[in-house]
């Protein structure tokens, strides 16, 4: 509850007190709000007293109380938009008495239907609001027609508040929870998918740049310098960030992640740094935060664009110092934590409008590296598709999955705004739907106004079309000269390997060098030797 409202009203402070350690208990929000009506009741005189939560627009009764109060009551619902008292109470964030006949907000009985009160009866409708959120209204209701005097209204309100104050904390300390508990399955998840796949896939890669990336991210994994890590969403920024840990002389230390826009802006101090027991409602007990647990190893701070400016200057501290103080204690706090951030924003504009502060970019950004889109690097895509399908194995046991020549060709006209994500997307729905185990250019189904032709190719087939009647029928070594062509330029000139043309034609290496002398394809134009190496 506010220090202000315990200044107006301090006979209410040991009701406050009680209905934070309640906030901060295992016994539930209805219990929270049953109680709510108790205390209400010593204050003020009612029939009815119904405790509505705000739910998609519909006000839901959760609990009632009084010698109206009965089972039809306690289910009962109503729309918002038809009740513009209720509304105009949520929107003012005041209380508001009046009696039935007054009609300035043009209202009806909303227990019309499920009680027969008196004409003219006096109502009261309390908002329930804390911080930005409206969680709902109380409503009073008492059989005479003399209105609730202001005194009582302005008491009755502070209680709202702090129910409402209550009903906050008691939500925090649920999301904490759960976030807490995603994080840890999340973590146990991504460790028994990748293994060491996040390195392999880098080292495989056929791109050129991916390549670079590979060698310059094994460089900076053997020291602790800061590593910023930027790209469009769904490039594998946190894949590269757990193959940097696993390259690195702290890989049997923790690796500990913090979405920093997955988590409310309230919770993330606590997050980052811990908390002690009653630093805030719903602290209930001491807790460590991410620098703790990753006390020894490395700390991924993802999306750090995210983080509100407020909270920049106490990481830059914790980040020059490796020192910091939980919420509520003033003791400090040392750690031993390897930095990585990510963020698909640009930080030089988000400096430029104040939401990010420079100090703290350049103590990020000491070795930078940028994770290119999927449209940069599409020479990667057989590979990529391989890794993918195999991924998508162990969690479906759909094993077996191969993208054919023509569904590569396909996929490689895409734009992937979604990259990596979206490509894993894209093969699972095609997975789905496909019944045996060749994804063709058929099986994807892909935006139409983000796909292009691929320079220097034309569309693979995987079954001829017929030809027309009197076409000239091509020989067979043609067919095939021009088929070696259209692989060689999905792959970019590359022979050998896994996603080179000889797996993709089902050949061996040899054999395709040895057909491709015999058809005079002796290199592909715009690309070297040095590709293939």
């Amino acid at each position: 509850m506010p220090d202000e409202l315990m200044g107006r009203h301090p006979e209410v402070t040991q009701d406050a007190r009680e209905l934070v350690e309640l906030a901060t208990t295992e016994e539930g929000v209805g219990e929270l709000l049953r109680r709510g009506l108790d205390w209400v009741s010593r204050v003020v005189p009612f029939d009815l007293a119904t405790l509505f939560l705000l739910k998609e627009g519909r006000l839901e009764a959760v609990a009632a109380r009084g010698p109206l109060a009965n089972q039809a009551v306690r289910k009962h619902s109503l729309q918002l938009a038809d009740f513009p008292s209720l509304k105009h109470a949520l929107e003012t964030r005041r209380a508001r008495a009046f009696t039935e006949e007054d009609h300035s907000h043009g209202d009806g009985d909303p227990f019309d239907g499920v009680l027969d009160l008196p004409a003219g009866h006096a109502c009261m409708v309390v908002p329930l609001c804390a911080g930005e959120r409206c969680y709902g209204v109380l409503t009073l209701d008492r059989a005479q027609c003399e209105t609730y005097a202001q005194p009582v209204v302005d008491l009755v309100e502070v209680y709202g508040q702090m129910l409402a104050t209550a009903l906050q904390g008691a939500e925090q300390r649920a999301t904490a929870e759960r976030l807490h508990r995603q994080d840890h399955e999340h973590a146990k998840l991504l460790e028994s998918q990748l293994g060491g796949d996040s390195e392999g896939i880098l080292e495989t890669s056929l791109s050129p740049v991916m390549r670079d990336l590979s060698l310059r991210a094994r460089q900076v994994a053997e020291t602790d310098t800061p590593v910023l890590i930027t790209g469009e969403t769904g490039t594998g920024k946190e894949r590269l960030a757990r193959a940097i840990h696993r390259w690195s002389a702290r890989a049997d230390q923790p690796f500990v992640s913090l979405n920093c826009a997955a988590i409310p802006a309230g919770l993330l101090e606590s997050e980052l740094f811990g908390h002690v027991k009653g630093a805030f409602t719903g602290a209930n007990r001491d807790r460590a935060g991410r620098f703790q647990m990753a006390h020894g190893g490395t700390l991924l701070l993802d999306e750090i664009g995210e983080l509100p400016v407020e909270l920049q200057a106490k990481l830059l501290r914790a980040l020059q110092e490796k020192a910091f103080e939980p919420v509520g204690s003033d003791k400090t706090v040392r750690a031993d934590v390897r930095i990585l951030a990510a963020t698909h924003v640009d930080l030089h504009q988000a400096i430029a409008q104040k939401r990010f502060r420079e100090d703290l970019f350049y103590r990020l950004s000491v070795f930078p590296l940028r994770l290119p889109p999927l449209r940069e690097r599409r020479e990667d895509l057989p590979q990529l598709t391989v890794f993918l399908l195999e991924e998508q194995a162990k969690r479906t046991g759909r094993r077996g999955m191969r993208v054919m020549a023509s569904g590569l060709v396909r996929l490689a006209s895409y734009d992937w705004p979604g990259n990596l994500r979206e490509l894993a997307n894209a093969l699972e729905r095609a997975t789905i739907l496909t019944r045996g185990q060749e994804l063709t250019a058929q099986s994807f189904d892909l935006p139409g106004e983000r796909v292009r032709e691929v320079p220097a190719a034309v569309p693979v087939e995987d079954t001829p079309a017929p030809l027309p009647a009197g076409a000239k029928v091509p020989t067979l070594a043609a067919v095939q000269r021009e088929h070696i062509l259209r692989v060689l330029t999905l792959t970019r000139g590359r022979v050998y390997g896994e996603g080179g043309a000889a797996a993709l034609l089902g050949l061996k290496p040899s054999t395709l060098q040895s057909r491709m002398k015999k058809l005079g394809i002796a290199r592909l134009e715009g690309f070297t030797a040095a590709e293939d190496a």
